[in-house]
């Protein structure tokens, strides 16, 4: 099982890496909201845990932003913040689960292996992303337009979803180099060029109502062609 740990403290990020790494939990950590967001929609879990007050993105920011990309990963909230109200701010952003600080880990083990019981008992319809003619089903690693199937390469496959997970937004290099690339500085090639090019052609060639912009010396956003009719 895989399990990524959202928590800015060194010391309880330590402790519940080796917790649950005993535990047999394949464990990715991170130690901001804005890092916890890149790997929660880049990368496939089992669950999540993560913590409500985090640098860069709070906890609840990082939830909201996960929902809104129909990721539906089950996510333990943990948080000092015990009144009612917060639990159910926590549960209304999309939370699956809240254990307040401080907390036995007997007690977040459990809650965490029955999340993902819950998980795999009722799995998640919806892993279909949609734009225009063309639509990517990432459970089965399968990419069509109006029907005929697009062959693509694995990297390929993964840039088109990640620009899908974000359509209509601002796509940054450094973004794509992290999320397709596993790239955590710039390699100073023109390997996404190579692969927007590709994409472009293959997306054109089929008529998938779609195209990726390029927003000079930035990044790409992909969006529906002005022409486009629903």
């Amino acid at each position: 099982m895989k399990l990524l740990l959202i928590e800015d403290d060194k010391q309880n990020r330590n402790f519940l890496y080796k917790a649950f790494s005993e535990q047999g939990y394949t464990v990715d950590t991170a130690a901001d909201g804005q890092q916890g967001l890149l790997l929660s929609t880049c990368e496939e879990y089992d669950i999540i845990i993560l913590d409500r007050m985090l640098p860069k993105l709070d906890g609840l920011q990082v939830l909201s932003a996960l929902r809104a990309t129909g990721k539906m990963t089950p996510v333990l909230i943990l948080s000092a913040l015990d009144k009612v109200d917060d639990r159910v701010t926590g549960l209304k952003a999309g939370g699956d689960d809240y254990l307040v600080k401080p907390f036995a880990f007997s007690e977040l083990a459990i809650r965490a292996e029955n999340l993902i019981k819950r998980q795999v008992a009722h799995p998640p319809l919806n892993t279909i992303l949609r734009l225009a003619n063309l639509q990517v089903d990432y459970a089965n690693h399968k990419a069509e337009v109006a029907g005929q199937v697009l062959s693509l390469q694995p990297k390929e496959f993964k840039l088109l979803r990640f620009l899908l997970e974000h359509q209509g937004k601002l796509v940054t290099r450094t973004l794509l180099f992290e999320a397709v690339w596993e790239y955590h500085f710039d390699p100073g090639t023109n390997v996404i060029d190579v692969h927007i090019a590709r994409l472009r052609k293959k997306l054109q060639q089929f008529d998938a109502g779609v195209h990726i912009e390029t927003i000079r010396g930035v990044g790409y956003r992909l969006a529906k062609e002005q022409n486009y009719a629903d």
